[in-house]
């Protein structure tokens, strides 16, 4: 039996924790920069935000939404969102990650 959208407790945790506020629909958007940048605006203005810096609460709603999601995620919208961990990181500053999936290199 399917369950309703409200009984979903990672629904309610996107929408009722100290989460961030997310302008909607933007883990649906195709664009991993505009994404990025979404999620920066929402860290930068949100009263929710649970953890001290932006750039780490920005991250960790992008990687709890990849998780949940688990095997359910298309291997397109996982490098989707993948790569928009990558603009995250560039619109911060932040050094890209060793091990990246995507190259040899780090």
């Amino acid at each position: 039996m399917a369950r309703d959208a409200k009984d979903r407790w990672s629904q309610r945790v996107t929408q009722e924790s100290r989460a961030l506020d997310l302008e909607q629909g933007v883990f649906a958007w195709t664009d991993p920069r505009a994404i990025a940048q979404s999620l920066k605006r929402s860290a930068a203005m949100s009263r929710r935000r649970r953890a001290a810096s932006p750039f780490a609460s920005a991250m960790s709603m992008l990687n709890f939404y990849i998780n949940r999601a688990g095997r359910n995620l298309p291997a397109e919208r996982r490098a989707v969102l993948e790569q928009a961990k990558e603009e995250l990181r560039a619109l911060y500053g932040r050094p890209r990650r060793h091990g990246a999936r995507d190259s040899g290199e780090c």
